[in-house]
Formats: structure tokens, sequence, C-alpha cells
């Protein structure tokens, strides 16, 4: 008889692939979201004691999971790095809003003789297009939840107008929409250009009508 070889099998280790959750944040991260945690005090979301506490959890933060529970209950105050790794999928768009999305493709929102409203703490994916035809469009993100530090936005809206709401902490870029006719472009929060956090880049056409862009309003009729 021949002889017989063995030969021990080798272990295998299996590596689990890192998600978002699991990603380590730098110290911009951290101290981005201590200044969004002044904003949440500044408008009386939470207290003093809570402003100590969450700073304190923040900058001890090693990963975008830790520092996003940090803000995870604060409506409208997400940090957009973590909130992605807090909601890894879009959530469907409510019935009734015309639009339709499929991962992988850019979201889109329809209407024609009507008015096409968006606010809430609704879900805002990294690319958008708006199309709204003799009517108004509304897009308020003061309590959605943006899930990429850049938001791309192309309107085509005729013979009506659009109006975008964006954070205090947020920024606009307007400089692709470059045809406007029988309308006008207003923005009131004069940030075209600026820094902010999450940047909404709108681009494509308003025909017959008028664009505004603004903060939210502060008051009682607000």
């Amino acid at each position: 008889m021949g002889e017989e070889e063995t030969t021990a099998a080798e272990p295998v280790t299996e590596t689990k692939p890192l998600g978002e959750r699991d990603l380590r944040v730098s110290d911009d991260e951290r101290e981005h979201v201590v200044g969004v945690l002044q904003k949440a005090i500044g408008r009386g979301m939470i207290d003093l004691d809570e402003f100590t506490e969450r700073t304190d959890r923040a900058l001890a933060s090693r990963t975008r999971g830790e520092l996003n529970a940090v803000l995870a209950d604060l409506a409208g105050l997400y940090h957009p790095a973590a909130a992605a790794a807090a909601a890894p999928s879009y959530a469907a768009p409510p019935v009734g809003y015309g639009g339709s999305y499929t991962p992988g493709r850019r979201f889109e929102l329809n209407a024609k003789y009507s008015s096409l409203v968006r606010s809430g703490p609704w879900v805002v994916p990294p690319e958008m297009v708006v199309r709204n035809k003799y009517g108004s469009t509304k897009l308020d993100f003061t309590e959605a939840q943006v899930q990429s530090p850049v938001v791309h936005i192309e309107l085509d809206a005729k013979w009506g107008s659009v109006e975008v709401i964006i954070p205090e902490h947020a920024a606009v870029d307007v400089n692709s929409i470059t045809d406007v006719k029988f309308g006008s472009l207003e923005d009131k929060t004069r940030s075209n250009g600026h820094m902010g956090n999450p940047r909404f880049v709108l681009s494509g056409r308003v025909h017959g009508g008028s664009l505004v862009i603004r903060h939210p309003r502060r008051g009682l009729f607000g």
C-alpha cells in the first residue's frame, strides 16, 4: 500500500465587511455634531444638562453609529454621514405624492395642474427630479432625513411657483439654473456658494413662475 498523506485542513477565517455604522469618524465630524447640538439647545430641543452629556458622547465617539446615536431623536438636525449609517436603505415615498423611487435610479416627483408638497420627516435621496406644470411645488427640508452631504435637485417647473425651505445650517447652489423665463429666482437664505451641511445643488429650468429659497419661518405664525 502506498503511504497515505494526511493534510490538516487550514482554518477558514471569514471577515465580515464593515457597514457604514462601523466606519471611523474624524475630529471634524465630531466637532460638526457639537455645532449641531448647539443649534438644538438654541431651539429649546435639549437642555443644558443634555447638551453636556451629548457633547461628551459625541467627542468620545469612534464610529458613525455611535455618533448618530447622539442626534437620532433630534428631527431636522441630522449629521448626514451618521444619518446614512442609521438608514442604509431609502424609505419608499408615501402614496399620493406622485413620486416613484427605485434603488439605483433617481427619485422623481411628478405633478400637473396641482400642488406638489414634500414636508415633515421625509427621506431625501442624493439625487431627485421634480417636474411640475401649471401648479406649485414646495420642498421643505426642515425635518427631512438627508442621507448625503450633497443633494442634487433637477427642476422642471412650468407656469408655477417653486418654494424650497432649507435648515439654517444648510446651503444652496443655484449656479446650474441658467434657464429662468417669465419668472424670478430669489435666494432669501443668501447661502448660494457658501459652506453648508447639507448642500442642495439645484439645476434645471423655471418657466413662467418663481423660485424662492428660504429658511424656516419663526414665530407664532411661521
